[in-house]
């Protein structure tokens, strides 16, 4: 009975070991859905794109409005009797929120770089992947069709070490009774 249970521990772990070898042969290797994380990084490009548009529009806006003209046009209704104080602090407020609008142009500038980079690395990866016959999708593909196979393998030939184990164990016990 002994060696029923250890060789069933052992069938079990047999199986565990191959399901693990599988899914880790399968992350080992370069990205399969390198076209897929070029489509993603494009799509977080357009993103900056469109945040970098509104803050240069932003800029445009604030350049307009830190104008001399503009600063005392704006500050013109609210009837004071230190009027140059008014505009000096309406200027400061303009040119720091100028200053944070640059600041995060800057930001935006070098991320943009960053993800041309990345695209351009997944797109030369897509293409390595494809002359090597790499699968573009995962879903249905080559690589997870021999990740199953494998899994299935394995399993196939832990059962049938365990069957073989169990046809064992009870000659054993026939043979001691």
């Amino acid at each position: 009975m002994k060696i029923y249970r250890v060789f069933s521990i052992a069938g079990l772990v047999f199986l565990l070991a191959a399901a693990s070898f599988a899914q880790s042969s399968q992350t080992d290797k370069d990205s399969p859905n390198a076209a897929e994380d070029a489509a993603t990084l494009r799509l977080k490009l357009f993103e900056i794109e469109g945040k970098q548009g509104e803050l240069q529009n932003r800029l445009l806006q604030l350049d307009e409005d830190l104008k001399p003209q503009n600063i005392e046009r704006a500050t013109a209704g609210y009837g004071s009797t230190r009027p140059e104080e008014l505009r000096e602090q309406r200027r400061r407020q303009l040119e720091i929120e100028r200053n944070g609008v640059v600041e995060q142009l800057g930001t935006l500038a070098a991320s943009r770089a960053n993800l041309e980079t990345a695209i351009a690395n997944a797109d030369a990866l897509a293409y390595q992947q494809s002359a090597r016959g790499f699968p573009v999708d995962m879903v249905g593909g080559l690589a997870s069709r021999n990740a199953v196979r494998v899994v299935l393998i394995a399993g196939l030939i832990g059962m049938i070490g365990i069957a073989a184990l169990v046809v064992f164990a009870r000659r054993m016990r026939r043979k001691s009774i």
